[in-house]
């Protein structure tokens, strides 16, 4: 099957999750966005596809997944979708049911990492609600990090399989979502992940792992990776990951 991405084209955001999985697994795949408005993409690609929806069943937002006539939205529910014919999550339901469950908790992150810098409104630009984000930021490195990493670091060093994935013996798509994490912190708070990292070694040890993949790897290199920026969902204030 070949599959279609609709995601933003200027940024990674929550559409990088679902590329790295197709990344990894060589899938056939078109990111419709990223072609040129002449061969039907950009912006309007996804406007298209949101406004022409079928059944009555129009998703809320990017990213939307097309695989065949299933038009699926939302990130953990398009990995969820693609774990089994891409052989990214175990074959077990209750498997698959854990790694879903693991999903969901990397999207809680992601979500309070965006909020650190827009803790207000998404509607209002950075420095309207810095004040708020400055409080926002404290909160997030001092206490909700520390609480999501020692999670994911206690999982590693409990599964039953070994230390190298958090579900099973095999990797699967949420040790790919655990490095777009880290890698994306890495980029908003390095003063902070440097202490992070230090406290939580099997997760930098996951991390390396993934980003020595073959495939990842070239994918890495390529140009099809857009560089972290500050209209993403990960973005570097120095002033937010100051002591």
């Amino acid at each position: 099957m070949r599959y279609e991405l609709y995601y933003w084209p200027q940024i990674q955001g929550r559409g990088e999750f679902i590329r790295l999985a197709l990344e990894e697994a060589g899938a056939d795949y078109v990111d419709v966005a990223r072609l040129p408005a002449s061969r039907g993409g950009g912006d309007g690609a996804i406007e298209r596809v949101l406004r022409h929806a079928r059944n009555g069943r129009t998703p809320f937002a990017p990213p939307i997944l097309k695989a065949g006539r299933l038009l699926i939205a939302q990130t953990a529910a398009i990995l969820q979708y693609l774990g089994p014919p891409l052989a990214l999550v175990p074959k077990a339901n209750t498997a698959r049911l854990w790694t879903h469950q693991l999903q969901l908790t990397i999207a809680d992150l992601v979500g309070e990492a965006h909020d650190v810098h827009h803790p207000i409104a998404s509607g209002l630009y950075y420095h309207q609600q810095k004040r708020e984000a400055l409080r926002r930021s404290a909160d997030f490195r001092n206490e909700r990090l520390p609480k999501f990493f020692g999670y994911f670091e206690d999982l590693l060093r409990s599964n039953p399989a070994g230390d190298r994935h958090l579900v099973g013996r095999s990797l699967s798509y949420v040790d790919l979502s655990l490095f777009q994490v880290i890698a994306g912190l890495d980029y908003a708070f390095p003063r902070t992940m440097a202490r992070m990292r230090r406290k939580h070694p099997l997760l930098g040890a996951l991390h390396q792992r993934v980003a020595e993949r073959p495939r990842i790897a070239a994918y890495l290199a390529s140009e099809r990776r857009i560089p972290f920026n500050e209209y993403d969902v990960f973005r570097h204030y120095p002033e937010l990951d100051r002591a």
